[in-house]
């Protein structure tokens, strides 16, 4: 049995071109937006002083399988919140792209750190800090228009409140990921309840119930500059609203 375990090994340590292109291409799929790591770096001595990731934030991690069984027991065994909290945000960024959102839903009894992050996010994905997203018009780059650049939409369009059509089409695309956005957005746990309750049978639907809820809520504060914020919170690319918006 050892003999066939080290042969094994060996015949997968010998390069292999095309092995090695989808490693690459799946690693890459699997990173964490640079923007929500530097956002994690910055707040990380806040959010170790203050944070207690067992109440709560591990049991989601957990559940959303963004942590495994053994990572959530390699964290529990530090002998401190303040070095489990430094665990995890040692882990999170090797976690996939979803790995941030999923950690912003967790702080619901840490309303202050969530805002500090998203304030942290706002700052960077709307003042120039964040690089252009992908596939984004080479005169875009270096623009003296830092908001349309970081944020990918023109300030126009930014500004405006989206209509019950581009929701829609947006609610179609989400997937799953449509109550980390919603949530990020400010709808309670209770409206969220109802939205899926009321729509069994169809997340497009639930999705844009949640989102026609903020719309109402927010009035003239509900553009799509701010849903593009939790967009990129719930880890999804900020190409999809623009193709929403911009159609």
């Amino acid at each position: 049995m050892s003999q066939f375990l080290v042969s094994s090994r060996m015949g997968c340590s010998s390069t292999n071109p095309e092995v090695s292109s989808v490693a690459k291409k799946r690693t890459k799929r699997m990173a964490m937006d640079p923007v929500h790591k530097e956002v994690l770096r910055t707040l990380r001595v806040d959010l170790s002083e203050q944070l207690l990731v067992s109440d709560g934030v591990l049991p989601l991690l957990y559940q959303e399988g963004i942590l495994t069984a053994a990572q959530v027991e390699d964290i529990l065994a530090e002998s401190t919140d303040r070095k489990r909290c430094l665990k995890l945000l040692d882990v999170l960024p090797r976690r996939g792209p979803k790995a941030f959102g999923v950690f912003l839903r967790a702080l619901d009894d840490f309303a202050w750190l969530r805002e500090r992050l998203l304030q942290e996010l706002r700052d960077r994905t709307c003042t120039g800090t964040a690089t252009a997203p992908l596939g984004a018009p080479t005169s875009l780059r270096g623009s003296s228009s830092t908001t349309e650049v970081a944020c990918g939409l023109p300030d126009h369009v930014a500004q405006q409140v989206p209509s019950e059509r581009q929701l829609s089409r947006l609610a179609s695309v989400l997937g799953d990921e449509w109550e980390s956005v919603a949530m990020d957005l400010g709808v309670s746990s209770a409206a969220l309840f109802r939205c899926r309750a009321d729509n069994t049978l169809c997340c497009r639907d639930a999705a844009l119930a949640a989102l026609l809820l903020w719309r109402r809520s927010q009035g003239k504060n509900a553009t799509a500059r701010r849903l593009q914020e939790s967009l990129r919170a719930a880890g999804i690319h900020s190409a999809v609203l623009q193709d929403v918006m911009m159609a």
